[in-house]
């Protein structure tokens, strides 16, 4: 399913095997449902000269009833001993090449963060529904829509231009990732794919 960059793409991919929920990798994604002729640029808003950068990647395509997820892995370490705020920031480039994709990839398809808190401590049942062991290691899994969080966004740091959920909200706009990110989607289960090939109409915008 391609080459993970880091332990925690490799913990969720892991996940995702052992709940049989299909998902393909960034690379095999762009290759196989992506048109050629896509555009895979932004304009930089760094830039006083109108310059194009290539867009930041995301990582994984999961499939699910009646929308698939475009999954952007955010890891955060929770250490030992500390309190249950839950970091969710991310960076404004994050955000921009998010919905970038969400818009190549047109109907069917949701942009989404799903963050991957490795604790250093087996993390507790009241703070997280959704725990996983992985390779020694004990994970926890949030995920988020694109469009609420910007919704409910608000600066972290402008000088590294990142933005971050407030605590409530986020408990509010996020979920477990098996259970839904949102009230559309439902993972869908491998054994109901037996035999499918996906080929969604995608939109180049």
């Amino acid at each position: 399913m391609g080459q993970s960059r880091h332990h925690y793409e490799q913990a969720l991919e892991a996940h995702l095997r052992a709940r049989r929920i299909p998902y393909i990798s960034v690379n095999e994604a762009r290759r196989t449902l992506l048109p050629p002729d896509a555009e895979l640029s932004i304009a930089d808003p760094t830039s006083e000269t109108g310059r194009r950068v290539m867009l930041k990647s995301f990582d994984f395509v999961i499939y699910g009833e009646p929308t698939n997820l475009l999954v952007d892995v955010k890891g955060r370490k929770v250490k030992a001993g500390s309190p249950g705020r839950l970091e969710s920031w991310v960076t404004q480039d994050d955000i921009e090449a998010l919905g970038r994709w969400e818009q190549l990839f047109g109907d069917g398809f949701r942009a989404a963060f799903v963050f991957i808190y490795w604790c250093e401590d087996q993390p507790a049942d009241a703070l997280f529904q959704e725990i996983f062991e992985h390779r020694g290691r004990w994970y926890a899994v949030r995920s988020v829509l694109l469009e609420p969080y910007k919704s409910e966004m608000v600066p972290r740091s402008r000088r590294w231009r990142t933005v971050n959920v407030p605590t409530a909200a986020y408990e509010r706009i996020s979920s477990p990732l098996s259970a839904s990110p949102s009230e559309e989607f439902r993972p869908t289960l491998a054994s109901e794919l037996a035999g499918t090939r996906f080929a969604p109409t995608l939109a180049a915008r």
